[in-house]
């Protein structure tokens, strides 16, 4: 949800996100809408969505591993994370998941299958990873699939780790 209470849903097989204002029963595409593929007006099994303070939306665009950032009325988005095919260099994602986005427009991304979590400074073509990254596994410096993030007052990271069925804290510099 946005700050005036529009909520954003993500349509996996459109490959579109639509806004809904509170009243709206068809909601407006805002993401996507032109059928699954990988062209910048396009999603592949979209799966998480962000909304910042301007009301742009990022979206995690599992099928084709990337994050694309769709700026309010835009027609297509950008690439803001991976977007360099599948695989587990610092340029790739494999079926990014949960997405935030901080006050100065760095991304983070669960990066599944990747087992991390990266972050991506904004204007960036390589990311970095901040936990994880060490194979999948159980111990604490180890994920098993990670599929959402969220950010406290704090600054605390805390990552939900799927198939370890557990979300670990982490405080993140």
């Amino acid at each position: 949800m946005d700050e005036n209470g529009s909520l954003y849903v993500v349509n996996n097989g459109e490959g579109e996100v639509r806004r809904y204002r509170i009243g709206d029963t068809e909601g407006t595409v805002v993401a996507g809408g032109n059928g699954e593929g990988n062209r910048p007006d396009q999603l592949s099994y979209p799966h998480y969505v962000f909304v910042d303070r301007d009301h742009s939306v990022y979206v995690s665009d599992t099928e084709n591993h990337r994050v694309m950032k769709w700026e309010e009325g835009a027609k297509q988005g950008i690439v803001v994370a991976g977007g360099q095919g599948q695989g587990n260099s610092l340029t790739q994602l494999n079926n990014p998941r949960g997405v935030i986005v901080d006050q100065l427009g760095t991304v983070y991304v669960a990066d599944c299958y990747n087992h991390r979590v990266m972050r991506w400074p904004k204007g960036v073509t390589q990311g970095s990873v901040i936990v994880g990254g060490n194979g999948h596994g159980a111990q604490p410096n180890q994920f098993n699939s990670p599929i959402g993030l969220s950010f406290d007052r704090h600054g605390n990271l805390y990552v939900v780790d799927s198939s370890n069925y557990r979300v670990q804290k982490f405080n993140i510099e």
